[in-house]
This record gives C-alpha cells, structure tokens and sequence, in this order.
C-alpha cells in the first residue's frame, strides 16, 4: 500500500510515517518501479502499535526498547517491565510538578475578587512580585515557577 493509504488507516500523518522510519521505527518499506514507497500489512501493523506506545505517552526511545524487546520473542521481557516501570515513575513525578503548579494558581487566583480595576488586580500584582523575586534570586531551584 502507498504511504497515504497507510497514513490514513493508522491516523498518521504522511511526515509521522517517515520519520519513524528516519528513527528506525519502523523498516525502511519496498519501493516500487516507479520508486514509490510500498509498505505491508506488517508495517501497518507495527505503526498500530506505535501509536498504542505514544498513545500511552512513552518516548521514542522507549518505543524503540520495545520494540527492539519484542523482536526477539524468546528473549525475557525484563527490559519491557523496567521500561514500562520507570515510565510509570516519570508520570508520578509529572503529575506531582502538575498538582503543585496547580496549587500555584489557585493560589494566585485568590487574590483578586471579581471586577476590580487592573491597576488593583491581585493576580497581576502576585505575578509582579514573582518575576521580582526570580530576578533578584540566583538559586531558580527554591522557586516554582521561577
């Protein structure tokens, strides 16, 4: 099948196909006489499930762990567990950062009633001080969002 026929099957976009295969995601497909791109059915199976991967948020270099893991069937599947576990530990501490940004905000967000002037609002106020304090402290690490 040319590469549109695949694009639109698997919801990739035609530049998504090829650069997986630039990332050797996916093989290098058979070219026909007229030197257009001929991908199988195995092809559109393995795009299926790279998009399962990314649709689980994992990184193309976890996507090429496991893929590599599952090309050899006989091999243990510890690499796959300690991928999927440390993906697992990434999201945790993405979902801790977001939890804390959020209390930020709301944080932020309480300091202004409704229809005030914005010479008066709390919020804009708040995020002044903050961009203050971030230029006059050199250690970023202490503060969230500096």
């Amino acid at each position: 099948m040319k590469i549109g026929i695949l694009a639109a099957k698997t919801g990739f976009s035609i530049q998504t196909i090829r650069f997986y295969e630039r990332k050797s995601l996916l093989a290098a497909p058979e070219r026909t006489a007229s030197n257009y791109r001929s991908y199988s059915e195995d092809a559109l199976k393995q795009l299926l499930f790279i998009k399962q991967c990314r649709a689980l948020d994992m990184t193309i270099e976890e996507i090429k762990l496991v893929l590599e893991t599952r090309a050899n069937p006989e091999n243990s599947c510890e690499n796959v567990n300690t991928t999927i576990d440390k993906h697992v530990d990434d999201i945790e501490h993405r979902i801790a950062e977001l939890k804390l940004l959020q209390e930020t905000l709301i944080s932020i967000r309480s300091t202004c009633d409704h229809d005030k002037k914005v010479k008066e609002c709390g919020v804009l106020h708040q995020l002044d001080s903050i961009a203050e304090a971030c230029s006059s402290n050199t250690d970023n690490e202490s503060q969230l969002i500096c």
